[in-house]
């Protein structure tokens, strides 16, 4: 019985141990990989910004003019007493 308790500890050890060593393979790997990215330059991320804020003006501004036609259809077919 002591035998097994003592292989339990051993192995437990031996586990975080080799969990230490694929956690920093992992991050010596992450760190390479982000040394080798092409960083956008800062006229590129104004231009993507720019961009994207006008697409979800655009987008926001075209789902309200479909809800208001929509809402205007839907008041024609079932008008309500006010």
């Amino acid at each position: 019985m002591s035998t097994k308790a003592n292989g339990a500890s051993a192995r437990g050890t031996s586990d975080a141990g080799a969990r230490g060593l694929r956690l920093q393979a992992f991050v010596q790997g992450l760190a390479s990989e982000m040394r080798r990215v092409t960083w956008p330059t800062r006229q590129e991320w104004v231009s993507a910004t720019v961009l994207t804020v006008g697409l979800v003006v655009c987008l926001g501004l075209y789902t309200y003019a479909v809800d208001t036609a929509c809402g205007f259809i839907f008041g024609l077919i079932h008008p309500t007493d006010r």
